[in-house]
């Protein structure tokens, strides 16, 4: 994985985790139809991020494993 492409799946797992997203919103955000932006299929190829289910509305979350991705981050950079 190239360098952007890294950056930008820890950006895309930063905006998931600051609060829930419903699908919806990050299709909006994040689809893309450019053969070389494929952050959203590399994360569900990933298994990155999950789906969770609230009262009939799909909210996307990051995994166990994306978290991890996110915690070793901040552990790196010192960032949030």
């Amino acid at each position: 994985m190239s360098e952007a492409a890294s950056a930008l799946r820890q950006q895309f797992l930063l905006w998931l985790a600051e609060h829930p997203r419903t699908y919806r919103e990050v299709m909006e955000c994040w689809r893309s139809s450019c053969p070389r932006l494929t952050i959203w299929e590399d994360a569900l190829d990933d298994e990155l991020i999950t789906f969770d289910d609230r009262s009939g509305v799909t909210i996307v979350v990051p995994t166990a494993k994306g978290r991890r991705l996110i915690d070793q981050r901040e552990a790196s950079t010192g960032k949030p």
